[in-house]
């Protein structure tokens, strides 16, 4: 009388839904076996009522008696109930949603494998960061305001990295003015203030951000004055592309801190005052190239060329 109770066995959540799965597929049978019965039952008393009792007997429809019209209706009801729990089921029953929760499950772990691709790639610029600065402790801070930001240099060169003379272009190529607004559109662009000077005007659907060491140097409005580099880089965070577009002597500094080269190299040798540093290939990866023959258009052979910077 005073024994220890006997431990029911548990039953998990999953296999007490199935049972109540189970019970529910037994009722919709049950059901339907029972519409199944009564249909025939139904059936033979309107023949009978019609045929033997003469019920309705001098009514019809289309020439034909009622009650094989009324069969007729009973009969879509009852296949349409056969479809609602063998073949609707099949559709949309638990194995359906299961199918579709599995496909959601999938795209989701997609999705969540992206962004654990993009953080590792983000974890190796930040390791090359780290790197680069304790190498170079001079740009520690000019490197760190520029972890987060895809920082490009654009810019257009000569066999022997002639980029200009007389503070202007050497040549005139319109598929590389072309390229350069379509690139630089709706971006912030940085320069030194003899580059902005050489501009007619600022360069529409562009943040303009000048380095000099100028004091109250007057500009337009909405043109953004700071005195160095890494100013002009923390005034551009909000950006995910930031171009470095000149002169020399930025494009220098540039170097040590982008992580993308968008080049222009013109197939000829110039006369300069003006020169783009020598790019690294241990430091700087080629990932694409672009040719073009001269034309009409353009006196001089030219190739876009890409350049990456390879990963610590």
């Amino acid at each position: 009388m005073f024994g220890k109770k006997k431990s029911r066995p548990q039953i998990d959540q999953d296999q007490l839904e199935l049972i109540e799965y189970a019970q529910k597929r037994i009722k919709q049978k049950k059901y339907l076996y029972a519409h199944f019965v009564i249909f025939l039952i139904g059936a033979v008393f309107l023949i009978i009522a019609n045929t033997v009792l003469g019920i309705g007997k001098d009514f019809t429809i289309l020439g034909k008696e009622w009650f094989l019209f009324a069969i007729l209706i009973w009969l879509f009801f009852l296949i349409y109930h056969v479809f609602r729990v063998f073949v609707t089921h099949k559709f949309m029953g638990k194995s359906w949603e299961k199918k579709q929760l599995d496909k959601l499950v999938a795209k989701q772990q997609i999705r969540i494998d992206k962004l654990k691709a993009g953080f590792v790639k983000e974890e190796k610029l930040l390791a090359q960061s780290e790197v680069y600065n304790n190498i170079n402790p001079a740009n520690q801070d000019l490197n760190t305001k520029n972890t987060l930001i895809g920082l490009t240099i654009i810019v257009a060169a000569a066999e022997n990295d002639a980029i200009g003379k007389g503070n202007k272009l050497i040549w005139h190529l319109s598929d590389d003015l072309k390229r350069f607004k379509s690139l630089t559109n709706g971006h912030h662009i940085i320069m030194g203030r003899k580059t902005f000077e050489s501009f007619p005007k600022p360069l529409p659907n562009r943040t303009h951000i000048v380095i000099t060491r100028q004091p109250n140097y007057k500009a337009p409005n909405g043109v953004i004055i700071v005195n160095s580099l890494e100013d002009a880089i923390d005034a551009a965070r909000s950006d995910n592309q930031p171009f470095i577009i000149g002169g020399g002597e930025i494009y220098k500094q540039a170097l040590a801190v982008a992580n993308k080269i968008e080049l222009t190299r013109v197939h000829d040798n110039f006369e300069a005052d003006t020169f783009f540093p020598k790019i690294d290939s241990h430091i700087w990866k080629e990932v694409a190239n672009t040719f073009h023959n001269k034309d009409e258009n353009h006196d001089y052979e030219f190739s876009f060329i890409t350049y990456l910077k390879k990963d610590a």
